[in-house]
């Protein structure tokens, strides 16, 4: 028996089909108006969604500003502000051979596409790729994570009363509606989430050979040189550590220290951690999370230097660093996504490059050395998503830089321009004269014609 969601899901996409169909979305003054739109609702209802963000993931209102609702509401007036230049045709230059003529490049809309959410930052990582689907003139389904009630609930109230109904509507629910959506045969689908659930996104997606882009995850090192600012090191991953009880996918996953400065960057964060909590231990957002977590404190093989302890009734743990785990250790094979800082102990740069190239490609690498030959060198010889010199996380904030992961952290990128020509289609256009019409184009090919294309092309 199908649930009245999953059942009304057909004649809702054929709804934003028809919409797309009209016409309406590809002008600019409508996308313009519904990215305004968009600001004016997460500002007139900023403390609806504070208060959702508290309630889901028990989050300060004030981490719920600055994490969630801030970063979405610059994504939104950034591609406002932009848009117009960025749907200009594209000249470009053509081989002699084609000419006289004139070749460009158009972005169109895809058509009907589904953004789905994440329950970490639910306002952030479910509204930004909105924006860019609305930059670029689709008709969009908003499928929030199902993990945030509060937040969903609030988005199915919200979007309809601020954005064009007929053009973007939200479907809430869990895998039976992703399913079910993901089966009409959409023309994109956009997924932020967890690198198994994106396989079975993808998987469900081949069928219909509908295109998606995949945001994921993965392990994201921290690599701390000998010459780095170690004062300064340890406070800012202990901060990116806490954001969101360290339950974000571009979070410090592990450190990776040269011996002679390890202690002192230990001491360091566990200095910090104290500092910038308020309390003894932090939220998880469910049972589910703190299991997890739970089992990967249970035998790690290294020892606990400050935190260990998890409660599952209050869903609650301490931040805790973990020195020297086993490599082979759930707690060092599996994304952490909370506030389980695991530390090792390398000789060198090179030992700490070779760890990370050995792992899976990771969604982001940070690097705190004060040599320009380290940064390069790191440049180089690591691939992943983004790299972030002596600081943590603050790439996601820069509208003009891609965003999106490579290999298992993830596929296809997102923000600023990047979002727009990810829900667009760049089309190919030549243009050329009825005259001069050339008959040395036409068969037949004799020996003289051949001679003279050959000198020609």
């Amino acid at each position: 028996m199908l649930t009245g969601q999953v059942s009304s899901i057909a004649a809702r996409v054929d709804g934003l089909r028809a919409t797309f169909r009209s016409g309406r979305t590809k002008d600019a003054a409508w996308r313009i108006a519904q990215l305004a739109a968009l600001e004016r609702m997460l500002t007139a209802r900023e403390a609806d969604f504070s208060a959702a963000l508290e309630k889901d993931l028990r989050r300060p209102m004030a981490d719920g500003w600055l994490l969630d609702i801030a970063p979405t509401i610059a994504e939104a007036a950034y591609a406002r502000k932009h848009l117009r230049r960025w749907m200009r045709d594209e000249r470009v230059g053509m081989p002699l051979t084609v000419r006289p003529g004139k070749a460009w490049i158009r972005h169109e809309p895809l058509g009907t596409v589904l953004v789905i959410g994440a329950w970490n930052y639910p306002i952030a990582l479910t509204l930004t790729p909105l924006v860019a689907a609305l930059s670029a003139g689709n008709c969009v389904i908003v499928k929030p994570s199902e993990h945030a009630p509060a937040v969903s609930a609030l988005l199915a109230e919200t979007i309809p009363a601020y954005l064009d109904r007929a053009a973007v509507i939200v479907v809430e629910g869990a895998v039976a509606e992703t399913q079910e959506l993901i089966g009409q045969g959409l023309d994109h689908v956009f997924f932020t989430g967890g690198t198994e659930a994106g396989k079975a996104v993808m998987a469900a997606a081949a069928p219909h050979l509908t295109p998606v882009t995949l945001e994921l995850g993965g392990k994201s090192p921290v690599i701390v040189t000998s010459d780095a600012d170690i004062s300064v090191a340890a406070k800012r991953i202990a901060w990116s550590k806490l954001a969101n009880s360290g339950q974000t996918c571009i979070a410090p996953d592990y450190v990776l220290v040269e011996e002679s400065v390890r202690d002192k960057l230990i001491d360091g964060i566990v200095a910090s951690l104290a500092t910038f909590r308020v309390d003894k231990a932090v939220p998880l957002v469910d049972g589910r999370q703190a299991s997890r977590l739970q089992r990967l404190l249970g035998e790690t093989g290294g020892r606990t230097v400050t935190g260990g302890s998890l409660d599952l009734a209050t869903r609650t743990c301490e931040p805790t660093v973990i020195l020297d785990p086993d490599h082979d250790s759930a707690v060092m094979t599996e994304e952490i996504f909370g506030p389980i800082l695991p530390v090792l102990t390398v000789s060198s740069v090179d030992s700490a490059i070779d760890f990370v190239r050995r792992r899976a490609k990771p969604l982001a690498v940070y690097l705190f050395s004060a040599s320009k030959a380290t940064q390069r060198r790191v440049l180089a010889e690591v691939s992943n998503g983004a790299t972030v010199i002596n600081h943590l996380m603050f790439h996601f904030l820069v509208n003009q830089l891609p965003f999106g992961g490579v290999g298992t952290s993830g596929m296809g990128s997102y923000h600023g321009k990047w979002g727009f020509e990810t829900f667009s289609h760049r089309k190919s256009v030549l243009r050329k004269p009825t005259w001069p019409d050339l008959a040395l184009l036409y068969p037949p090919y004799t020996p003289e014609k051949l001679r003279a294309l050959r000198r020609f092309m």
